[in-house]
Formats: C-alpha cells, structure tokens, sequence
C-alpha cells in the first residue's frame, strides 16, 4: 500500500467555498489537510474575527472533515482568519509538508488522469502523488509532456519511461500507463487544451511560489478552462523555505 500523500485542500471557509461533489471520494486514499481560511481586512485584528465567526467557521469544517472521513481519507484541519491567504496557503504547504495542493473542482468517477510531466518537479514527488490518489482506482493514467525546442526524442523517453517505473514500483499496473509529447505548442496551452480528454489533472508547480499558481494566472487557466480537479504538486521545499 502506498503511503498517503498529503493533499491540501484549501477553503475559503466562510464565503460559501465547500468540498464539491465527487473530491472525497477522489481523496479517499489522501491525508487531507483541510485548510478552512478567511481573508479579514487589514484594520481588523484576528482574534477580534476568530471571536466573531469561529463558531460559523468550525461547524461548517466539521461538517466537511466528516464527508472526507466517510470517504475513507485522513484529516488533519486548521482555521485561520488571515490578512493574506496566498501566504497562509504557503505557510500550511510548509508546516504540513504538503505534496500537492488541490484545486476543488467537481468530479465524478475519474476514469482517466492527465499527468503533466515537465522535470520542474521532481518525478519522485508527482509519483508519488498519482500513486496514492489513483493507485486504488481503475484509472488510466497518461503521462504528457510539452517538449522544449532543444530536447530530444531520447530524452523525453528517459523522463517518461522513468516516470512511469517509478509507478510501477509504487504499484500502479504498467498497463494503465500511456504517454504522449506535444512538440506545437507551449506548456500551459498544451496542457489546457489536453485536459478537455480527462477526468482529472496533476501538474506540477512551475513557478516558485505556490500561491501564484493556485491563485494566479496558470491555475486560474486551467481551472477555468477545465472543469474537472487539479492536483498542484510542489517542489521539494528549501532548507530554509518555510522560515521566512
């Protein structure tokens, strides 16, 4: 059994954002880190918020940790009223030592994963993360990568050939492992454009900072575009990252 990887699941607990449809289930074999966070103004000091919704906050995030620990997953939850949400974002990845972060959208059964394999984050990682969300599933999994002007055949196929071993090595049956390469077009068209075929999408974290990703342009793209959930894996973390 593949250990479970640590998924954050960010809520913006207080402005109607739920767990949609079909996301415990496909966490069922996460540890979810629930992140139910609140952006307050800038005059407004924490505990004065915490004193006037935590009562709100909490029932809703009890109510949401019981669906995940129905659906099979560990939970692990926190509550903060905050004046910047990227950064608490970041600092949870940090202090929990999150391997992805999920972009909540709906699903329904995922028949088929897209897995955006670029070599910005360590293969080791986004294995992981594929293996132990979809390992249990019947799930077809395609490894996809949008090559660079000056890469070769060959080394795309030692990226993707040593993608899919370390797959198999985590348990996940070779013959669910497809790959493709797009040559066309660049990463974040490519990778919009594919994501229509699948049921799912795990890509990996191309900028330093995660909250750009989860907030910013790229994931904001592909969520937008493709309705279906996104697992942003994150690079290993500096010595030094999570101090600042």
């Amino acid at each position: 059994m593949t250990d479970r990887p640590s998924i954050l699941v960010p809520l913006r607990v207080l402005e109607g954002e739920s767990v949609p449809e079909g996301v415990p289930a496909l966490l069922a074999d996460a540890h979810v880190v629930m992140l139910g966070y609140h952006v307050i103004p800038e005059q407004t000091a924490p505990g004065q918020a915490r004193m006037q919704f935590e009562e709100r906050a909490t029932a809703r995030l009890d109510d949401y940790e019981a669906i995940f620990e129905e659906a099979g997953a560990t939970v692990e939850r926190r509550l903060v009223f905050t004046h910047n949400g990227q950064k608490t974002i970041d600092r949870t990845i940090h202090e929990h030592d999150c391997l992805a972060v999920l972009v909540p959208n709906a699903t329904g059964a995922v028949d088929d994963v897209l897995v955006a394999v670029r070599g910005t984050v360590g293969i080791d990682r986004l294995a992981r993360v594929v293996a132990g969300v979809f390992g249990a599933m019947d799930t077809s999994v395609t490894l996809y990568h949008v090559a660079e002007a000056d890469e070769t055949d060959e080394d795309i196929g030692t990226l993707l050939d040593g993608m899919a071993d370390r797959l198999g090595e985590l348990g996940v049956d070779e013959s669910r492992i497809e790959t493709r390469t797009e040559r066309e077009q660049g990463p974040l068209d490519a990778i919009v454009d594919a994501a229509e075929s699948f049921d799912a999408v795990v890509m990996g974290e191309t900028d330093p900072s995660l909250a750009t990703f989860v907030f910013g342009m790229p994931s904001d793209q592909v969520a937008e575009q493709f309705l279906g959930p996104v697992l942003v894996v994150q690079r290993e973390p500096a010595p030094d990252e999570g101090d600042e």
